[in-house]
């Protein structure tokens, strides 16, 4: 398994404020982005969202009906 490091500064803003982050790792990042997400989308359109990109990569063989 191959361990990806990240070196970013995150500015966000928005009417109601900003914040700043410094992730470090891929997972990080992940969370970051879905608040993100949560807060320009709302909570169900950012789920359905991130569910677009897990279909991307499925895995077949979990998928197939029982």
């Amino acid at each position: 398994m191959t361990t990806v490091t990240i070196d970013a500064d995150i500015k966000a803003k928005w009417p109601q404020g900003q914040c700043s982050y410094s992730p470090g790792s891929p997972e990080e990042l992940a969370i970051i982005g879905i608040d993100l997400l949560v807060k320009e989308l709302g909570t169900e359109a950012a789920r359905a969202f991130v569910s677009q990109v897990f279909e991307k990569y499925k895995d077949p063989e979990t998928s197939k009906p029982v």
